[in-house]
């Protein structure tokens, strides 16, 4: 930024500040300001006009401090804006572009793009055509997601919201997509967390982390995820599939609300600002697949909203499922039951995700879907101290069986052809005399010996991959699959 003085020189405006706030600030003076324009104080401070009224303007101040009163101020003819560059990866940023490590050495990247921008057009976009894997089978199975998808990730706190977040982008990362994840006012604890998550995994090349954490000013927060999405609308145009993570959208609501009770405006629905919904659907709308003379590339962006005691119904969390592809709901009583992931599959939905799937991966879908459909209407039933038949006992077991195949902790992460080849495992009933304990016992052995054995994970891609429906991957389980084990020195 120029000096308070070269400004003055170039603009020919100076105001005062009349009235101070936190993280906000009232002039008066600046007769040519315009919206979304950025003001520097005499002080050094940076801020941005939100709102210009006859007498005065609203400013959005970049500091921690209050300004005081009858500090000078003047215009700089520019937008908010964002370094962005390829130097970016690997590192923990803030939504100025700036390390917030600040013992590395670093440079800021030459290119700047502004942060508000208005999303593609129609004419820009495409149908969305590749699978997006995530590599937790109950969602890649049951909910699947497409590149270019905004599917909305809900639940309560404390659900597994954000590991399944973080396998997302492990599984993403290693297929060579480029991942932002976005903390919105999180603590400093949350923040490191993810990062060495990400180290220890050694995806940190493909991945940055922009933070704005619980302390910053309410306008840093505010600004963060619109920050984060221009960075992955510079990877986009470069030619790079990017999936970006905002963690969490409930909470940018909240700093947005608080900002708009201290400039006295009118509250709307739960005092929310009456441009919420607008501000939100702007902002995910820049996501999707998009035509451009490099080919055809995505922004897949997965928000995040927390509710409160499974209530999904909440002002802002609707207003999110209705601008997003569809959502997966984290079930607090799914949690407590020891489930995980505790995805609900019935309240869960996606919108766009089917269509990417190939027919083998359809009609898998469908029979699952309708068989867990089945079991839950049996179980309901078998409460009630019902006598039950073998056929009905065989069903409960399969269920209980797929159940255990679907609990999946943080630290596994499945490749979607080991996925089906371990459901046709289950549903032929190679497992049909064991327990689900010794289940899980099995099907660690056989993920260990695949991330460990070349040769098996060729046997697997060729079972899978030349199959056409469920009926004849079954077909060749009957034939192979034990056999495949054997090789693979893995007894079941």
């Amino acid at each position: 930024m120029n000096t308070f003085a070269n400004l003055l020189e170039k603009t020919k405006e100076i105001g005062f500040t009349t009235r101070s706030l936190e993280s906000m600030a009232y002039v008066s003076g600046l007769p040519g300001l315009k919206p979304g324009e950025l003001v520097q104080f005499e002080t050094g401070e940076v801020g941005q006009a939100a709102y210009i009224e006859e007498d005065d303007a609203e400013i959005l101040v970049f500091a921690k401090l209050p300004i005081k009163i009858g500090t000078r101020v003047t215009r700089t003819t520019e937008v908010t804006t964002l370094p962005v560059g390829a130097e970016y990866l690997g590192q923990l940023i803030d939504p100025f572009g700036n390390l917030l490590d600040k013992l590395r050495p670093f440079k800021l990247p030459e290119e700047k793009r502004p942060i508000d921008v208005e999303p593609a057009g129609i004419a820009m976009r495409r149908k969305i055509t590749k699978s997006l894997e995530t590599g937790v089978s109950l969602v890649d199975m049951l909910i699947p997601l497409g590149q270019g998808q905004r599917e909305l990730v809900i639940g309560d706190r404390k659900t597994g919201k954000t590991n399944f977040l973080l396998q997302t982008i492990y599984t993403q990362a290693r297929k060579g997509v480029i991942c932002i994840y976005a903390a919105i006012g999180k603590k400093k604890f949350d923040v490191k967390q993810a990062e060495e998550y990400f180290r220890k995994k050694e995806i940190m090349d493909q991945v940055v982390i922009m933070a704005a954490l619980a302390d910053d000013p309410l306008s840093t927060i505010y600004i963060s995820p619109f920050a984060a999405m221009t960075l992955a609308e510079y990877f986009k145009d470069r030619g790079n599939d990017v999936l970006i993570v905002m963690d969490d959208l409930n909470t940018h609501a909240k700093f947005y609300r608080e900002i708009s009770l201290l400039g006295k405006r009118f509250p709307g629905r739960n005092a929310y600002p009456a441009d919420i919904f607008y501000t939100h659907a702007k902002l995910l709308e820049r996501a999707g697949n998009f035509g451009q003379k490099n080919g055809v590339t995505a922004i897949t962006c997965l928000p995040v909203v927390e509710t409160v005691q499974g209530d999904i119904t909440g002002y802002i969390q609707t207003n999110l499922m209705s601008m997003t592809d569809g959502h997966i709901y984290f079930d607090v009583d799914l949690f407590a039951k020891g489930r995980r992931p505790a995805v609900n599959p019935f309240l869960s939905v996606t919108r766009v995700g089917r269509q990417t799937q190939n027919n083998l991966r359809r009609t898998i879908n469908r029979e699952l879907t309708s068989f867990l459909t089945l079991r839950e209407r049996i179980e309901n039933f078998a409460h009630f101290g019902a006598e039950t038949s073998t056929t009905v006992k065989n069903t409960l077991l399969t269920g209980d069986q797929i159940t255990a195949f679907f609990d999946q902790t943080s630290e596994v992460v499945l490749e979607i052809n080991l996925q089906i080849f371990l459901f046709a495992l289950i549903w032929f009933g190679i497992w049909r005399t064991k327990t689900p304990d010794q289940l899980k016992q099995d099907l660690t052995n056989i993920i260990i010996a695949f991330e460990t054995k070349t040769e098996f994970q060729k046997a697997v891609a060729k079972t899978v991959e030349k199959q056409e429906s469920l009926n004849t991957l079954l077909t060749e389980i009957g034939k192979s699959g034990t056999k495949i084990l054997r090789d693979a020195g893995i007894k079941v």
